[in-house]
């Protein structure tokens, strides 16, 4: 009986693709499969996976769908207990599935994993040790661009960078799949959102290794494709996630935060693409579309408000 199910969205991942299934075929555990879907890729290169990598089911889009959609696909198709989310552009170190498992298997608390990504062109500096979220609006990166030797514990974090991570199946059943709105960026973060709000716990397992290229679909760190759906989705996953007590609560600090940001990217002459970003996301608010608050959950809400406001002070310390 297969224990995990592979899934990697891929769009024009030619460059990166053999890499990443052949890092996959030498993993120490083997009773999972892969799913690679196609969000319309003209590179060739869904035809070469499936030439090259019979082992491999491929599922194909005419047109690039987004991230959350392709994942979603691919969880749905998925039969396993646990689904790991992959980048194209990682190789996975021997045991990388292996200790995802272990350590999903050690609680049934855990809705996610987060591997230790590290940069591919330096593995001695981290790419990504989980996410953080604060009481100003961010997301950021936990540990990047530090020593990799820093992040060599387990701890618990807000979520998972969903680029190489491992999901317990039948939660999404409880929760819902990633939120096609997204279309791509911070729906790794709402989903983890949502999993603390139903009481879930989200964990970094250092053993679990994967280097990462990093931007390989959106070409740059910094884009107008990039800036616009984060800065959208950045105002949506307030509004649908947090009540509307806790937004009083945290308003002056998001709108602290989000000036920031505005500034930050006018200086690098992206004000205008941020700014129609933070418009497109208010009008995404609707109110089908928030989490119900349950009486049961409560507790839950105190203690994400308290991570948040953690989380604000580790932000300003890295700074």
């Amino acid at each position: 009986m297969q224990i995990a199910t592979v899934v990697i969205p891929n769009l024009n991942g030619m460059k990166y693709l053999k890499d990443c299934l052949d890092s996959l075929r030498v993993q120490s555990r083997q009773d999972f499969s892969v799913i690679l879907i196609d969000n319309g890729s003209e590179d060739g290169s869904a035809d070469y996976v499936e030439s090259h990598y019979p082992e491999v089911t491929v599922r194909r889009f005419p047109s690039n769908t987004g991230f959350c959609h392709a994942v979603n696909e691919g969880i749905l198709m998925a039969e396993t207990p646990y689904v790991v989310l992959l980048n194209n552009d990682t190789i996975c170190e021997e045991s990388f599935i292996e200790k995802l498992t272990e350590a999903m298997e050690s609680d049934a608390r855990y809705f996610s994993c987060a591997s230790r990504m590290v940069r591919m062109d330096d593995p001695e500096r981290m790419d990504n040790g989980g996410d953080y979220y604060c009481a100003l609006g961010w997301a950021y990166a936990r540990g990047k661009g530090r020593p990799a030797r820093e992040y060599d514990r387990k701890k618990e974090i807000f979520s998972a960078c969903a680029g190489a991570a491992i999901y317990r199946r039948s939660v999404f059943d409880e929760i819902g799949l990633f939120d096609e709105v997204h279309f791509a960026y911070l729906e790794d973060v709402d989903i983890a959102y949502r999993a603390r709000i139903a009481g879930y716990r989200n964990m970094y397992i250092p053993e679990a290794v994967v280097r990462h290229v990093g931007s390989a679909t959106s070409g740059s760190v910094y884009n107008e494709f990039k800036i616009r759906y984060s800065s959208r989705n950045s105002i949506y996953l307030i509004y649908k996630n947090m009540p509307v007590l806790q937004i009083l609560l945290n308003l002056p600090l998001l709108a602290a935060g989000f000036l920031i940001k505005m500034l930050f990217f006018a200086k690098k002459g992206y004000f205008r693409v941020y700014a129609a970003g933070l418009i497109k996301g208010i009008r995404l608010c609707r109110r089908d579309k928030k989490v119900k608050v349950r009486k049961e959950n409560i507790p839950h809400y105190f203690r994400i408000q308290w991570e948040l406001w953690v989380n604000l002070i580790r932000r300003a310390v890295s700074f």
